[in-house]
């Protein structure tokens, strides 16, 4: 009987220790193994350092963390260690891969990595633990699924200033996303510019010395721009991927060089026929790709070659000759190349190299997955039909569908062929945005407010692969409770059920906090009012401007990205008024004195007479979409994010300013 009492007692306390340990704690992407313990641990405030290449992963944990905390400081030392220290060793790791790493939170934070990106991705899941409180001890063995997780943007079709670029390198740290391809050239659809592709909007968005004039005017990185950014990326093990596009979408270079352009299939093409076309192209790399400290400073480059004509069999070969020309020149420079899967839409006898050649696969129309492996290339997986975020446009996803990404989706997954989980020919996955509509309004902000769910779920999937355990609506509400990224705030959240400020000092800065409320935000304030001149501002932060009196008009309006809005409301040259900002991401509505005045949504757009035509672009606009049909519209998007930073000079009395969540 004692023995049975005894045994039931050692059951029971077996049982009540179980339960205690700690369940696999919340990260973005989820961890890939956990084994949980009981209790937690608060940290001493100090990084002890053990493998000197870790040290620059110990300082940038030590910047995030001041930056998450408000300025807490972690100290870095290289002395005995103490209870509660965070300890950074690099150690080989059984099977383990450059990425991947070992946590164990103990009597004290131990982050163990084969290498120094292994190590500084278990800072990121550390600082992620942090933010939701004491961390729960257990260890962890967390290795990447895929070796490329990546992220694809147009910057090409609308110029995203360079400190947005900054800040998302940022966000995909943070996320362990680290690959970032800039789409740097493109133009925009012709029927929206009178069918004239010298009106038509194109860019291309890098300093160009070998062409002068050839850089957009309407927004364009500098090299040193570009240098540095891709030098932080680098600090923060998140590779840039430049990518120059052709033979099609060229319409920036044959705007430049019309001789340069197809007759046949469009000036958004080459004429392949063309010798100078090499010239060209093999000149415009060189300049990016050449010297001791080139512009294009990672191991990889984008040669483009999506959506090029396959009508006649003749400009297949040339397109084919085209290709392999600058997967070789690529090569020849030391870069490895990428592409755009065409080859299954470009059948053809010409010769293309595939060894160290990286493709990503997009299309089964353009490119069969399976048909690319057979011939050698590895293979990014994004396809489009599930992947493809532009904006507003009707087509592919406004949104992703990222409840069914989570689900059911991973690299492996490529339109019509499911591959093995880890086939060795399969590099990674990727998620892009693509800014086909020029004048639509979509600005930066709006861009962001898509990208960012995609980028969490995106890199879970690329991270964990089928190795996710938390069912989605969990892990859709526990996402919003983590950062951006230590120090970024795009989307403009209030950490706060509400900022208040008694009065809005003219010309001063308004230092509550926040440089614009993102969506679903109210911002509210009353105003005695003043005669204002056009054009006088209320707020203004870099992103936006709010006008009193807008330049055009003198209406309440708002300004970003390029696009003015104005509401249909004047204030009055004398008494007061209380005004009312509502935002979401799909409208901005304006109350006057609690009753709504005006809402400006998203509509279709149909321009067919210059007497009707829509044109929401400010003044300086290099070009304008004038035409449109019902089987050809556009929708325009007139949202804001609320800028905060910055009062304008104005004679009114603004006081009792709101901002607070819808």
């Amino acid at each position: 009987m004692k023995k049975h009492l005894l045994l039931i007692l050692m059951l029971l306390i077996g049982t009540t220790t179980w339960a205690e340990k700690n369940q696999r704690p919340f990260t973005i992407p989820e961890l890939t193994s956990w084994e949980g313990s009981t209790g937690t641990l608060t940290p001493s405030g100090r990084i002890v350092v053990r493998s000197k290449q870790l040290r620059p992963a110990a300082d940038q944990l030590a910047s995030d963390y001041a930056l998450l905390f408000n300025g807490k400081k972690l100290t870095v030392v290289t002395g005995k260690e103490r209870e509660g220290d965070i300890v950074l060793t690099c150690k080989k790791l059984d099977n383990t891969p450059s990425e991947g790493y070992r946590l164990k939170i103990g009597e004290k934070v131990e982050i163990d990595a084969p290498a120094a990106i292994g190590a500084f991705w278990g800072t990121q899941t550390l600082l992620q633990l942090l933010e939701q409180g004491p961390l729960p001890k257990g260890e962890a063995m967390d290795v990447p699924q895929y070796r490329l997780r990546g992220f694809m943007l147009d910057v090409g079709r609308k110029f995203i200033p360079i400190g947005y670029l900054r800040n998302l390198v940022r966000v995909m740290a943070y996320y362990k996303m680290n690959t970032l391809q800039l789409h740097l050239n493109d133009n925009g659809f012709k029927q929206y510019f009178q069918n004239d592709w010298n009106k038509t909007s194109s860019a291309f968005r890098l300093e160009c010395d070998t062409y002068p004039g050839l850089t957009a005017k309407d927004g364009h990185y500098t090299k040193q721009e570009f240098i540095e950014l891709q030098r932080l990326a680098e600090r923060l093990h998140v590779e840039i991927i430049p990518e120059i596009d052709a033979p099609a979408h060229v319409l920036a270079f044959t705007q430049y060089r019309p001789e340069l352009g197809s007759e046949e299939y469009g000036m958004d093409h080459f004429n392949l026929s063309n010798p100078a076309v090499y010239t060209f192209m093999d000149s415009l790399f060189h300049e990016y790709l050449s010297g001791k400290e080139p512009v294009f400073r990672g191991p990889r480059v984008n040669i483009g070659t999506d959506e090029y004509s396959n009508r006649d069999q003749q400009v297949v070969e040339q397109f084919r000759a085209f290709t392999d020309h600058y997967l070789a020149l690529m090569q020849q420079y030391g870069k490895q190349p990428l592409l755009w899967g065409s080859l299954t839409h470009a059948r053809g006898t010409t010769p293309i190299r595939h060894e160290g050649v990286l493709m990503a696969c997009w299309s089964t129309d353009y490119a069969q997955p399976d048909s690319m492996a057979t011939l050698g290339y590895q293979l990014i997986s994004i396809p489009d039909g599930l992947v493809y975020i532009v904006p507003a446009a009707g087509y592919y996803y406004d949104y992703l569908n990222c409840e069914y990404l989570y689900q059911h989706w991973t690299p492996a997954v490529m339109g019509n062929k499911t591959f093995p989980e880890q086939h060795p020919q399969v590099e990674g996955g990727m998620f892009a945005v693509w800014n086909d509509h020029y004048g639509n309004g979509i600005a930066t902000k709006d861009i962001h407010h898509r990208l960012f769910p995609a980028m969490q779920t995106i890199s879970t999937k690329c991270w964990t692969g089928q190795k996710t355990t938390l069912p989605y609506a969990e892990y859709d509400k526990m996402r919003t409770l983590l950062s951006e990224a230590p120090g970024v705030n795009e989307l403009g959240r209030l950490r706060t059920g509400e900022l208040k400020l008694a009065k809005v000092e003219s010309g001063k800065p308004l230092n509550i906090g926040l440089d614009d409320v993102g969506f679903d935000y109210a911002v509210s304030f009353d105003i005695d009012c003043q005669p204002e001149q056009k054009g006088t501002i209320l707020t203004q932060s870099p992103y936006a401007t709010f006008y009193l009196s807008s330049p055009q008009n003198g209406c309440l309006a708002f300004e970003r990205d390029g696009y003015i809005n104005e509401f249909n409301y004047t204030l009055p040259s004398s008494g007061r008024v209380n005004i009312r900002i509502e935002g979401t991401n799909k409208e901005t509505r304006l109350f006057v004195n609690g009753r709504r005045r005006q809402v400006l949504s998203t509509q279709p757009v149909y321009v067919i007479t210059e007497d009707n035509r829509v044109d929401h672009l400010a003044t300086n606009a290099p070009f304008r979409p004038t035409v449109f049909s019902t089987g050809r519209r556009m929708f325009y998007v007139p949202t804001l994010f609320f800028p905060l930073r910055q009062a304008g000079n104005f004679k009114s009395a603004v006081t009792n300013l709101s901002v607070r969540s819808l």
